[in-house]
């Protein structure tokens, strides 16, 4: 009789750590999808040919940006608008700004912390890749870039922005155009062009491509 007792007392023993194993098999696996999740989205560009990463602007960087748009209005675009800081203070200085961003969850935090700021109607963020976009409707237009991918973006806006617009570049500049002025110094500088200086080029058949041949994805930046 103790033998048997004994028994089953190890065989319900085992069953109980069997379902604790299952348990936390099942909490750890969909901790592992969970976190898959929020971090694919950042760590994905990191895998791309031409990669944006996530580097939110500092306090410098955003001031010499409005610094150099301080005497224009209109339409703004921020490419690559990451948690959405550049965006919401070029709302607050009066433009009509959006945002594009390829990471969702950081769109989604830009559209949070827009409502908290009272700018909503003026900012707005859009979950898409630059490559797909056409800039041809705004006025202004910011970049935090890589050196890999400023080439390929100059074609592109010289073949699509109206001769008014200007172009704020940040941490790089671009490889050909001729800046109409700098803002700030180190790295916080930010370069300005005037479209005008270079918009011809695609009145004379030379900007050639806008959509880089491989997977180029817009990313988080600023």
């Amino acid at each position: 009789m103790a033998r048997e007792a004994l028994y089953l007392q190890t065989a319900a023993e085992k069953r109980s750590g069997s379902r604790v194993g299952l348990v936390v098999t099942g909490v750890l696996g969909g901790s592992l999808v969970a976190l898959y999740a929020v971090a694919a989205p950042f760590l994905a560009p990191a895998l791309r040919k031409v990669c944006l990463p996530f580097v939110p602007a500092t306090t410098a960087q955003v001031e010499n940006v409005l610094g150099a748009l301080r005497a224009r209005s209109g339409t703004l675009v921020d490419i690559g608008s990451g948690d959405g800081r550049i965006v919401i203070a070029a709302a607050k200085r009066g433009f009509q700004a959006s945002g594009f961003e390829l990471n969702p969850w950081l769109v989604w935090y830009s559209r949070y912390k827009a409502i908290r700021e009272g700018v909503h109607r003026s900012a707005s963020f859009h979950i898409s890749d630059l490559w797909k976009v056409s800039f041809a409707e705004y006025s202004n237009v910011v970049i935090f870039g890589v050196p890999q991918m400023m080439d390929q973006l100059e074609l592109k806006l010289a073949c699509e922005l109206p001769s008014a617009a200007q172009v704020v570049a940040c941490r790089f500049p671009f490889p050909t155009w001729v800046p109409e002025r700098t803002v700030g110094e180190g790295i916080d500088t930010v370069w300005v062009y005037d479209a005008k200086t270079f918009t011809s080029r695609s009145q004379h058949g030379t900007a050639g491509k806008t959509t880089p041949e491989h997977d180029n994805k817009l990313d988080a930046h600023a």
